[in-house]
């Protein structure tokens, strides 16, 4: 039984995680070593919690409450002693995700479930040096995590069919839809669909198909709009795969096949262009505040379609 959870950093992901797992009543460990991030995690946590409050989503007494429920700390061992469950959302960078799990399995029950929130690194890479590799999965939530429901877990195949199990129910608890792999492959499947978008869109960008305005619009006007219902199989299927068989006879040949960085990102990270995080990237950002009020504006837009689906009901199927 899972009661106690510790989340290993408390960047962005880390405190989303811990966020969606103390609005549904557990009692998280939040652990990180560096006084800023755990400030700054501790302050917007709050601001998203306000957010979910004022959009009627949870009570002023849910948000005092899970408050209540994450305890943050700079003591790893004192985070994970007495935790069932760990998840680790360090940097994507494996020498350091190898020294912190080796300090959580040093430090954590025997009984306890480790887990990684890695988006890029294999499952059989991260648990090379621990001595019950067992015991360790994935489970990779997507930002802003106490929102967006997919969560991909990746499993070896020693994994316990009763670890799997338990961990379903747990997030399934929380209000996830989680979903597990048959095999890990690099992006698991949401990254490879997204980077297949991406590159595309690139491409489009690149050749001047039009303004990197009008291309988001196309998606989340167009596919992106059927895709919060309906995935890209079902949608083939709705609309004819014999038609589809000629839609990818005459378009496969002329889709970007780049089997490398595409150029202009490549292009826009050699000038420092990195997006938010910089103030330029496709678009402009000028200042801190401006950054904060599209992500408010971004996240208002994820908690209005997810009231959406729980009002409808809206289930995948199993």
């Amino acid at each position: 039984m899972i009661d106690k959870i510790a989340v290993i950093g408390a960047g962005i992901m880390g405190r989303g995680i811990a966020l969606v797992y103390a609005l549904h009543g557990y009692r998280v460990a939040l652990h990180d070593i560096n006084p800023e991030a755990m400030n700054q995690a501790k302050a917007l946590i709050n601001a998203d919690l306000m957010l979910l409050v004022n959009e009627g989503m949870v009570s002023h007494a849910d948000q005092q409450t899970a408050l209540t429920n994450i305890t943050p700390t700079d003591n790893l061992k004192e985070a994970v002693g007495n935790a069932s469950f760990i998840t680790e959302a360090a940097p994507e960078k494996l020498s350091l995700k190898w020294q912190i799990l080796s300090q959580i399995e040093a430090h954590a029950p025997t009984t306890a479930i480790i887990a990684s929130n890695t988006s890029t690194l294999p499952l059989a890479e991260l648990n090379k040096h621990l001595a019950r590799p067992e015991r360790m999965l994935i489970t990779h939530f997507f930002n802003p995590a106490h929102l967006v429901p997919l969560v991909e877990i990746i499993r070896i195949v020693s994994t316990p069919d009763k670890t799997i199990k338990t961990i379903l129910n747990l997030l399934r608890r929380i209000g996830k839809i989680p979903i597990v792999l048959k095999k890990e492959v690099p992006g698991f499947i949401a990254n490879r669909l997204q980077a297949a978008i991406l590159r595309e869109a690139l491409h489009l960008v690149a050749t001047d198909v039009a303004s990197q305005q009008d291309i988001d619009l196309a998606v989340t006007a167009g596919p992106g709009f059927r895709w919060s219902f309906i995935g890209p199989l079902e949608t083939a299927d709705f609309g004819g795969l014999d038609t589809w068989q000629s839609v990818m006879n005459n378009l496969a040949p002329e889709l970007d096949c780049t089997p490398t960085v595409p150029a202009v990102l490549k292009e826009m990270n050699h000038q420092g262009h990195l997006g938010v995080k910089t103030g330029q990237g496709f678009y402009t950002y000028p200042n801190k505040q401006i950054i904060a009020d599209k992500i408010h504006q971004r996240d208002l837009e994820f908690i209005r379609l997810l009231r959406l689906r729980r009002k409808e009901g809206f289930q995948p199927d199993s």
